[in-house]
């Protein structure tokens, strides 16, 4: 399977790999080291949560080196009067009489909760685009779909101010 990231999302993955190895990696193997000394390690909770934290760690760097790896890199770039990457589209919901606003963003940026919404999912794949004024079918599944209308597009300046979900 290829992730489909932009440039600016191998970027933050590259920084965030080396702040994991070079800073970070040094301080948990530390962590470990001393929470070692503190006596008997089958009940050391010290020793179980730095080795646990530590391993988090590593499972984090093993993750962004596959996401690198696989990598499809794609354009950010959309036209002037249409839905792009990382522009914020309100969006009126005929069904329930409400306005949301959404952010369309690569997956690994995606965070539902707080409107960011990935480029994959049935909204974004429906929005992009798209122009202010169009009505927009949401397909969700074989049985269920909803119809928008764009209300308003605010492209984005800076792709760089929606962060990387990190886990």
């Amino acid at each position: 399977m290829h992730n489909e990231l932009t440039q600016k999302d191998l970027q933050m993955m590259k920084e965030e790999m080396d702040y994991r190895r070079i800073t970070l990696r040094p301080q948990l193997l530390e962590a470990v080291k001393e929470a070692r000394g503190f006596g008997d390690l089958s009940e050391n909770f010290e020793y179980k949560a730095a080795k646990q934290e530590k391993n988090r760690n590593e499972g984090r760097i093993r993750f962004l080196e596959n996401m690198i790896k696989t990598a499809v890199v794609v354009s950010d770039a959309s036209a002037e009067d249409a839905v792009g990457l990382y522009d914020k589209v309100t969006v009126y919901i005929e069904e329930d009489d409400e306005t949301e606003t959404y952010q369309v963003v690569t997956t690994m940026r995606q965070d539902a909760l707080h409107g960011l919404i990935s480029k994959e999912s049935p909204v974004g794949k429906a929005l992009l685009g798209k122009k202010a004024g169009d009505r927009v079918h949401i397909q969700v599944n074989d049985s269920y779909g909803y119809d928008v209308v764009i209300r308003n597009i605010e492209k984005a300046q800076d792709d760089g101010s929606v962060p990387l979900n990190s886990y």
